[in-house]
C-alpha cells in the first residue's frame, strides 16, 4: 500500500507539471498537487502505525 501511494503521488505531480507549464487549465490544475501531498502524508501515516504494531508485537 505504501509504494502505491508513492506511485500516485508521482503520477500526480508529473501530470501537474505536465499540465502547469503546457496547457491553459487555470486553478483547477493545483489540485493534483495537493492530492499528490495527501497521498504521501497518508503513506506516512500508514508506515508509522505499521512500526508501532511491529515494535508492540516484538514486546
Amino acid at each position: 500500500m505504501k509504494n502505491t501511494m508513492y506511485i500516485l503521488a508521482i503520477i500526480l505531480v508529473i501530470s501537474w507539471i505536465i499540465g502547469f507549464f503546457s496547457t491553459s487549465v487555470g486553478d483547477i490544475i493545483h489540485i493534483l498537487l495537493v492530492l499528490a501531498i495527501i497521498a504521501v502524508i497518508l503513506s506516512d501515516n500508514q508506515a508509522q502505525k505499521s512500526l508501532k504494531k511491529l515494535i508492540s508485537k516484538l514486546r
